[in-house]
């Protein structure tokens, strides 16, 4: 549904020029324990794409030839679900790489999955969770029946292992999203709201809380369609944008590869089937890439970037900007 989205059109959004590559974002593929209503992969149990054994190889190929690239953030759908995802993360982490973690909290308690914590630890990866508001009528709204629970278990067995706490090393960052066509509130305050609720109700510690505007594209995109508040969401997006922003966007120094290999100028352009391209007009893939010939690459823009530069900006980092507004509650 995606490629009928009517963003796709020509956008005025101001041209952006890639500085060096610094992270490769992978998406190990689509299948996931959960179905977010904000999920801009549309992931969900039912998919089936993954990124195969031969992929992976061909990424670590890339990763040996180009140390200029210093992290890899593994996403998904639920990333670790792809049989190769340890294997990855221990070739990552041999070279000395950082290795961020996309998860879901609640694939922890999947079966088969009980070593997963204690492997994350043992491996030293920083954990980016999400968890979209403090409040368990809202998370079970967006993500479904029992997850704040299942998530909460899985923040406290986290923590047990060292994670979220001061002078580990052992990151656990949490994502907040808003429940609907809205910008996030500013993320300090409300990141300081977590800090007290999650402590003082849950007993649950963390490191920072980013703040992610949803992406009108995927599911999110096609539930706007639905009642109506595409166009009006990315009005919102575009009076929001600031030129502030555009110097700390992901795009500058990040690549996204999809499951199948190919070079993507974000995970959004990747959902949008929006490829980096040689200059034989052919879609460039991981067994082609090397670092230098993707810094001189265009990056390609349209209407949907304004959700990464509306208000605060957004990037896979939490936001770009500072805002000392009052925050709102995480249900907004």
């Amino acid at each position: 549904m995606h490629a009928t989205l009517p963003h796709l059109r020509q956008s005025d959004f101001p041209a952006l020029k890639r500085h060096a590559l610094d992270t490769l974002q992978l998406n190990l593929g689509y299948r996931c324990n959960q179905s977010c209503l904000h999920c801009h992969v549309n992931a969900g149990p039912k998919r089936t794409e993954e990124m195969t054994a031969e992929t992976v190889d061909a990424v670590i190929g890339f990763l040996a030839a180009n140390p200029g690239v210093r992290s890899i953030d593994l996403t998904g759908g639920a990333p670790e679900l792809n049989p190769q995802f340890r294997r990855l993360v221990v070739a990552a982490r041999e070279r000395g790489l950082r290795v961020i973690d996309r998860c879901n909290l609640t694939i922890l308690e999947e079966p088969d999955f009980d070593d997963l914590a204690g492997f994350l630890a043992a491996h030293r990866v920083e954990i980016v969770a999400s968890l979209p508001c403090y409040l368990e009528e809202n998370v079970d709204r967006q993500r479904g029946s029992g997850v704040f629970e299942a998530s909460l278990r899985a923040l406290r067995r986290l923590n047990t292992l060292g994670y979220g706490n001061e002078g580990s090393g052992l990151l656990l960052n949490l994502v907040y999203n808003p429940q609907g066509p809205s910008l996030p509130p500013p993320q300090a305050a409300l990141q300081a709201d977590y800090k007290r609720h999650l402590g003082e109700t849950y007993g649950v510690a963390f490191n920072e809380l980013f703040t992610l505007a949803n992406m009108p594209i995927q599911r999110f995109g096609s539930m706007l369609i639905s009642k109506g508040q595409f166009n009006a969401y990315l009005t919102t997006l575009r009076r929001a944008h600031r030129d502030a922003n555009l110097d700390g966007v992901m795009c500058r120094t990040l690549v996204s590869i999809d499951w199948q290999g190919y070079l993507y100028d974000c995970d959004f352009n990747q959902q949008l089937g929006l490829a980096m391209k040689d200059r034989g007009g052919e879609r460039l893939h991981i067994t082609r890439a090397t670092s230098m010939a993707i810094d001189e690459m265009p990056i390609q823009v349209a209407e949907h970037c304004y959700g990464c530069t509306a208000g605060q900006g957004s990037s896979c980092g939490g936001a770009l900007g500072h805002d000392t507004a009052p925050a709102p509650s995480c249900g907004s």
